[in-house]
């Protein structure tokens, strides 16, 4: 959507307004002398109290004028400056400036270095994700083009055999279900990332869900099905859904939900017995489109839609322990209301 764009006329600039106010005051006692001259009917020349009086107004005025220039017209100005440079420079031009003058308008400056911040942290986040997809998707659809390119050219003289159609045919089959399951992945990646609606749901109800999903896992609830968690019902169906169906990927057939608060927020523990995640990918599980199952048709973004989809409602996850007995993830939320 294009940005609102101010109406172009004519405004006093800030030092204006400034100097304007100051020389207002300033006449003040200006026209103070005057009109007590004037009752005194004095024609004769100011008396040199009445001229060190207006000096000294005259001084404390500039002086003013000149802390008010430094503290609000200079920082201000330096920060429509350092917008411009970010306009076109991007990160590199993110950084404090030089002199803020006064509390305000430091707090407005880190408001908009934070924003800039975010903004060019998700610009960059656009770049790579859109590098990943477009390679994620060009593989199936290279594989695709190729199988059908043989059927098409498939020689009178020399046909191919119906072993190797079917098996042209299968790869085909193969590759456009991966298709489906990446649209499908990016379509709650972009649900993730909207922003939230309002709701709770219970750890009962995720449960049901998740048993009537996954039949070849044993599923409980450690005894909190009670607790209430600031998320709408099919978010969380999202989010666990992900978190159980990689747990059943990685050989597990045990997945347990803990869930408690402390009055703050709402803890979830989520245990799994599988075969784990090794030490070198730990690091690494969060990023979108890295699986270690990318030959069983494996996309990588299933945990990078359950970190997007917690953060829209203020949730975070982390992995609290993996190994050959498991793995455990944790994730706090707000406390539902």
């Amino acid at each position: 959507m294009r940005p609102p764009r101010v109406k172009t006329k004519w405004r006093p600039p800030l030092y204006l307004i400034v100097y304007a106010v100051l020389l207002t005051v300033m006449t003040l006692p200006v026209l103070t002398v005057v009109w007590f001259r004037a009752v005194r009917a004095a024609s004769g020349a100011m008396a040199p109290a009445e001229i060190a009086t207006l000096a000294v107004v005259l001084i404390l005025t500039l002086a003013v004028a000149y802390v008010l220039t430094r503290t609000l017209t200079v920082p201000i100005n330096a920060l429509i400056t350092r917008t411009d440079e970010i306009a076109r420079g991007g990160r590199a031009a993110i950084r404090p400036l030089d002199n803020y003058g006064t509390r305000e308008v430091a707090t407005l400056s880190q408001s908009f270095l934070d924003l800039a911040g975010k903004l060019v942290d998700h610009s960059d986040h656009v770049r790579t994700f859109a590098a990943h997809v477009s390679h994620e998707l060009k593989s199936p659809l290279t594989s695709i083009k190729g199988a059908a390119e043989l059927l098409r050219d498939d020689d009178e003289d020399n046909p191919m055999s119906q072993e190797q159609r079917n098996r042209f045919l299968a790869n085909i089959i193969a590759d456009a279900e991966r298709l489906d399951t990446l649209l499908s992945r990016l379509r709650d990646l972009a649900k993730a990332e909207l922003p939230s609606e309002q709701g709770s749901s219970s750890v009962n109800d995720i449960v049901v869900q998740l048993k009537m999903q996954f039949r070849q896992l044993a599923i409980s609830d450690d005894e909190c099905g009670e607790e209430r968690l600031a998320l709408p019902g099919e978010a969380a169906g999202i989010i666990f859904a992900n978190l159980a169906e990689n747990a059943f990927q990685n050989g597990a057939d045990s997945f347990v939900i803990d869930a408690s608060g402390d009055g703050r927020r709402m803890t979830v523990r989520i245990r799994d017995n599988g075969r784990g995640i090794a030490d070198g990918n730990r690091e690494r599980i969060f990023e979108p489109f890295f699986s270690t199952r990318r030959e069983d048709g494996g996309t990588g973004m299933g945990l990078g839609i359950v970190r997007a989809m917690l953060a829209s409602h203020g949730g975070s996850i982390e992995l609290l322990d993996s190994s050959q007995d498991g793995t455990i993830f944790q994730i706090t939320l707000p406390l539902a209301s």
